[in-house]
């Protein structure tokens, strides 16, 4: 038995909120960067800026000074397309000891962006005054090459070494030599050459005729030397290859135009986010999970992820799926919580992993990875009928399914169940994973192995794609096999779960055969995988719209009124946006149509109150005031990859949007626009490389169709 009863070795600490912070964030594949509204990196305990590379610290300070003093805050904007950040900056008053300057003489503008491996910063100082200024500029710049498990809060005793930097007349190098052995280098590259320059600083005297401009470019390059052209000559260049990476991958999906033009916004941002998330891989396109805390492949949110925009681009699930079968578990391995056939759960490249402090190196502690991989990979099929990839794929399915059986069969009632197998890994291995999200009706925290409720769904729809799958390839007696598993799952499961009383399903069964009677959104979920009885739908999703458990915002992980409940809690009252998103899809599925609405409403209206229009990874659980926005979450990570597409995920499910490949049709199943949306329209909506853009407004209480633009055999079907 694995007892849940200590504190989250993992948990993050919240000693500065971010969403206080009002951090930017630039990401391309493995290098990640988060900056204050200034662009600069400031020291200070506890603090989250940096320039990070494979879950290391790279640049841990790096400030623009003028005359020894921080510049004026204009604005701070990131491009739409999350490519560039821009910084509007001037001068303070400087007293005549340090040039004897007027305050708003001196514009600074700092343009920065992230490509292959390199942090590009142009520096541009113009002089609005009528005579001439010697500036002075200061760029300061420190790196302690810290784990990023140690930026989150985590206590480290020993550490490696770092070594003397090496400086020339225009270059810095700074290095760190670990305790596993890796030498790991920062190196800066100041173009044109610093009048001065150490260890820790580079000083210009930039002279400025009236109303003229000077430029600075700045080069931050993470284990690898600078390139042999300078940083003026490489600027502009790596920025127009840069934003044509960006169209071009941005530009496969299905493209969403609105009457309401905010709504716009916010789907542009999620776009752009989700677009800056995903890594390509040798596999094709992964969205890691979040920045700051999860810039890496997660498989359960890159699974959900993917389900999520699958109506939209299937190119991303299609990576997920390849990536994630490629690093599919072969053996048992206790540390890593590894087992043949089960899907990975995190990876990390850090110090701090490779050493064994953390398990995270390749970890494989997710109970529900393996059966929502075996989930994407039939929706995957009935989206595309790319029957050549999901083939390919079939024998990753068929260890998967083989876990799962191995799984449920070491349990008396047959559920598949989690448990660590070590101390080190992590308790609770469902969604929410911190140490007390799984508990009883009086508190006290549930004991293992624990079958989460959610999970039991997540194998019953597995199983159903899995039959499907091997229907299409001619495997016909695992088809049957894999029907009848699922219905005999099915059975079981309202057996054990259901809670008459409660009217919705018990959150978990806990090792001993205890049901955790609580009410939570793990039920919810079981609406997306199709397990529930259609009459027990219905009382779960009156509960899930009650006010016990929706504030106004979206669903709440756990009710108001149970003895966990903490509005400001991880996982025991918050509000998760793709929590949501599944609900409303699961809704859907059920035809609670309005009961979806809702929860796309909710959730756009709180899109309108957050910085950028970008859903965070969560918020608090308070209940909507009239006038005030949702609450947030000190320590949310933002952009969230499952965040960044609830929205679509929530407007996929209100339209009822389906594809039928056999009929080479989009359909359109009973569709619903909510109050704030008269009119959507839907650009290049695909299968295989037929193309269809379809307009649907509200009509009273119905929705019409239109469509404007084909290209193909191909069709749109209203079913009302």
């Amino acid at each position: 038995m694995d007892h849940v009863q200590e504190p989250d070795d993992f948990a993050i600490t919240a000693q500065i909120s971010l969403m206080e912070q009002r951090l930017r964030t630039l990401k391309y594949n493995d290098m990640f960067g988060v900056f204050d509204v200034r662009g600069d990196i400031r020291p200070g305990p506890g603090g989250t800026e940096g320039l990070y590379f494979n879950d290391t610290r790279y640049l841990s300070e790096f400030e623009l000074l003028l005359g020894g003093h921080h510049l004026t805050l204009l604005s701070s904007t990131l491009r739409d397309d999350n490519a560039t950040l821009t910084c509007d900056l001037s001068n303070p008053d400087l007293p005549a000891a340090q040039g004897g300057l007027s305050s708003n003489l001196i514009h600074v503008r700092r343009s920065r962006f992230l490509w292959k491996g390199v942090c590009h910063e142009r520096i541009s100082i113009r002089n609005f005054d009528e005579v001439a200024h010697t500036i002075p500029i200061e760029v300061r710049y420190g790196a302690d090459f810290v784990d990023l498990f140690e930026v989150r809060g985590m206590q480290r005793t020993r550490h490696g070494r770092h070594e003397p930097a090496g400086v020339t007349q225009q270059t810095v190098t700074l290095a760190y030599t670990g305790l596993d052995d890796r030498r790991r280098t920062t190196d800066l590259r100041f173009d044109p050459p610093p009048a001065r320059i150490d260890e820790g600083r580079a000083l210009f005297d930039v002279s400025v005729t009236p109303h003229g401009r000077r430029l600075i470019y700045v080069e931050i390059v993470c284990d690898k030397a600078p390139g042999p052209r300078r940083p003026a000559e490489t600027f502009l260049a790596c920025m127009l290859e840069q934003r044509r990476w960006t169209r071009t991958r941005s530009a496969s999906a299905a493209g969403i135009e609105t009457s309401n033009e905010v709504f716009n916004e916010a789907m542009r941002r999620a776009i752009s986010d989700l677009t800056m998330l995903t890594t390509e891989k040798p596999t094709g396109p992964y969205p890691y999970a979040g920045i700051p805390w999860f810039s890496t492949a997660f498989g359960r949110d890159g699974i959900l992820t993917a389900l999520n925009v699958l109506w939209m681009d299937p190119a991303i699930a299609a990576g997920v799926l390849r990536y994630l079968a490629a690093n599919q578990a072969t053996e048992t391995d206790a540390a890593a919580d590894a087992e043949p056939g089960k899907i990975l759960h995190e990876v990390r490249r850090g110090e701090m992993a490779e050493l064994g402090e953390v398990p995270f190196r390749r970890y494989y502690g997710s109970v529900d990875s393996t059966p929502l991989f075996v989930m994407l990979a039939g929706a995957y099929l009935d989206r595309t009928g790319d029957r050549e990839t999901v083939a390919a794929l079939w024998p990753n399915v068929v260890a998967a399914l083989g876990w799962m059986d191995a799984n449920a069969a070491g349990h008396a009632d047959g559920f598949v169940r989690y448990f660590r197998q070590t101390d080190k890994g992590l308790a609770n291995q469902g969604w929410k994973d911190s140490f007390d999200s799984i508990s009883h009706e009086d508190g006290a925290l549930a004991e293992g192995p624990i079958a989460l409720c959610e999970v039991q769904g997540y194998v019953y729809a597995a199983r159903r794609a899995a039959a499907r799958i091997a229907g299409r390839l001619g495997y016909d007696d695992v088809a049957r096999n894999e029907d009848e598993k699922a219905a005999a799952l099915q059975v079981a499961f309202e057996g054990a779960f259901w809670c008459e009383d409660l009217g919705t399903y018990a959150l978990a069964i806990d090792g001993a055969g205890r049901p955790c009677r609580v009410s939570s959104s793990n039920a919810g979920q079981l609406l997306l995988s199709g397990i529930c009885a259609p009459e027990r739908a219905l009382r779960v999703a009156d509960g899930l719209m009650g006010s016990r458990m929706f504030n106004g915002w979206g669903v709440r992980t756990l009710a108001s009124g149970e003895v966990r409940y903490n509005p400001m809690s991880y996982h025991n009252g918050s509000v998760w946006p793709h929590d949501n998103a599944l609900i409303a899809i699961g809704l859907s599925r059920y035809g609670l149509k309005p009961q979806a609405e809702r929860i796309f409403a909710g959730l756009f209206d709180a899109a309108l109150y957050v910085d950028l229009r970008r859903l965070p990874e969560l918020f608090c659980g308070f209940a909507r005031r009239r006038g005030q926005g949702p609450t947030f979450y000190p320590v949310a990570c933002s952009p969230q990859a499952w965040a960044a597409t609830a929205l679509h995920a929530a407007l996929g499910a209100c339209l009822g949007l389906s594809f039928d490949i056999g009929e080479r049709s989009v359909v359109f199943d009973r569709p619903r626009l909510p109050p704030f949306l008269s009119e959507v329209t839907l650009h290049n909506l695909a299968l295989g490389d037929a193309r269809i853009s379809v307009v649907l407004r509200r009509m009273g209480s119905e929705v019409a169709m239109n469509v404007v633009g084909r290209s193909g055999v191909i069709h749109a079907v209203l079913r009302s």
